[in-house]
């Protein structure tokens, strides 16, 4: 199993938007995406961290896997 990294929200909106997927809206502190067809809310608290859980269930929602949010979170 892969080790979830520590991300917090608007880092998983910038790897999600070098994905290819597209902010639609922001409502509040959670930021609505789109891509493959899905339309989901990542929430931006601040600097604050999602947990694990969480970001396995964007990654579910979105229709990738952590492996690859990883990959388009580091910058290298």
């Amino acid at each position: 199993m892969t080790k979830i990294p520590h991300l917090a929200g608007a880092e998983v909106v910038k790897a999600l938007q070098r994905a290819g997927f597209g902010l639609i809206r922001t409502t509040g502190s959670h930021h609505i995406m789109r891509g493959n067809g899905k339309t989901f809310p990542v929430p931006v608290h601040g600097r604050r961290e999602l947990g694990p859980g969480l970001l396995r269930a964007i990654c579910r929602q979105a229709g990738i896997t952590v492996e690859e949010l990883m990959a388009k979170a580091s910058p290298h």
